[in-house]
């Protein structure tokens, strides 16, 4: 295996390359990276080992804080902001666990938006053709990863941005149960749905990074069997405009019947009916970052602010504090609802996203497309953010353009789900 040193100059190289008009990544650490893979090397060389993230070459999204320097968030608002004082925990804990990080990723602005576009600081091409969509809000994460400048990279998840950048890609994205992993030093969106979670080449390797960014212990982690797996099929309205990507998900369904797991229709489309009715004027990401933006939405901002964001969110801040309140105990009791509906099932298994990436000239030319796609790209993913579910996309074969298999447990089932995807993983390929 080459050297943590040799892998990190081959990826600054590649990115001196396209400084000019870089868009994936925002912000680099060559210095500090260099002295990290040089120790994880020196560890290697002396036989000792910080665990099976040591020497990994990897990358944050521009969210998370770094000490001495303004976390932008995506956003000009934020680059005069003053500078963290701590290193998030996240990125405390990768560093410990011997990780290189070598930079930061490009994200929509604010974690707001599933296109992946951002005005201010460019927009990352997909990383399998350039002029479409990367998805987002962790648009760099997902194209880091899947051309090779990241290893891993960690993202943030609050109604999809983890999977549907992991699925447009095709590499693998990871949302674990929400309050699992400490969100210290993360620059909020949703304090209710808001998740951190990492995107990677393998199962394994989000495992991996899953368990140093919870500060658990990191077990090998061993395929679930597919024999006897019950795995639940939600169709309905969460099928529906799926294009090519059904094709796709019919072909993965029959080889893991093939495998010996029992597939069971399992309708869930009365719970997420009745959670889009009382979020109808706002969805609570919308309504709890209308919050976390309150002083500049009410003021005006110093700078401009991507009208895709801003709109959103300048209309959740006119919902009255009841609709909100009314949406978080609904929500409660159908949270209920859904752990006790998939009480009968080990895993949920759907689409990632309906469609494929389209390209960037449409979503910014036709506002009307954008904002249609868009409620495409979040219909499936938020599901597992609304009622408080971990999930999982995997790449599924054989596939044009890059679409995802997304695979949903119970609240908490997190080590239960990665073992459950590595199987499925072994059974379609990477």
């Amino acid at each position: 295996m080459q050297s943590a040193r040799d892998r990190l100059e081959a990826v600054l190289s590649r990115l001196a390359v396209r400084a000019d008009y870089e868009s994936v990544l925002v912000k680099l650490y060559p210095e500090a990276a260099r002295a990290a893979a040089d120790a994880a090397d020196a560890r290697r060389k002396a036989g000792v080992t910080l665990g099976p993230l040591d020497g990994t070459i990897l990358s944050i999204k521009d969210l998370f804080d770094v000490a001495g320097e303004p976390t932008t968030a995506g956003s000009l608002l934020l680059s005069t902001a003053a500078p963290a004082l701590r290193d998030a925990v996240i990125v405390r804990r990768l560093r410990q666990a011997g990780a290189v990080i070598f930079g930061k990723t490009n994200m929509t602005e604010f974690a707001f938006t599933a296109i992946g576009v951002n005005p201010h600081y460019g927009t990352p091409g997909n990383a399998t053709d350039a002029g479409r969509i990367a998805g987002g809000s962790s648009s760099g994460a997902g194209v880091s990863v899947a051309e090779g400048t990241s290893e891993i990279s960690i993202g943030s998840d609050t109604g999809g941005s983890v999977r549907i950048p992991a699925a447009l890609n095709g590499i693998v994205g990871f949302k674990p149960t929400a309050r699992r992993i400490s969100r210290v030093g993360v620059f909020p969106l949703s304090e209710t749905l808001d998740s951190v979670g990492p995107l990677a080449r393998t199962v394994a390797e989000c495992a991996a990074a899953d368990a140093v960014m919870a500060g658990e212990e990191f077990a090998a982690l061993v395929p679930l069997s597919l024999a006897g797996l019950r795995i639940g099929i939600p169709r309905g309205v969460l099928f529906e405009d799926t294009e090519e990507v059904s094709a796709a998900f019919e072909r993965c369904a029959c080889k893991l019947e093939r495998a010996g797991a029992s597939l069971a229709d399992l309708s869930i489309d009365d719970l997420v009916a009745d959670l889009r009715a009382v979020t109808r004027r706002a969805s609570i990401a919308a309504m709890e970052g209308a919050e976390v933006h309150a002083d500049w939405l009410a003021e005006g901002a110093a700078t401009p602010v991507d009208p895709r964001v801003s709109g959103p969110l300048s209309r959740a801040a006119a919902v009255p504090a009841t609709a909100y309140i009314r949406a978080i105990r609904r929500r409660t009791a159908l949270v209920a609802a859904m752990d006790e509906r998939l009480a009968s099932v080990d895993v949920l298994a759907l689409p990632t996203t309906p469609v494929t990436a389209p390209t960037i000239v449409s979503m910014t030319s036709d506002e009307a497309l954008c904002e249609r796609t868009e409620g495409l790209l979040l219909r499936n993913t938020q599901v597992a953010n609304q009622f408080d579910l971990c999930a999982i996309s995997l790449a599924m074969p054989a596939m044009p353009r890059p679409a995802g298999l997304m695979l949903v447990t119970r609240h908490g089932d997190d080590q239960r789900l990665l073992r459950i995807a590595a199987g499925v993983e072994a059974l379609l390929g990477r």
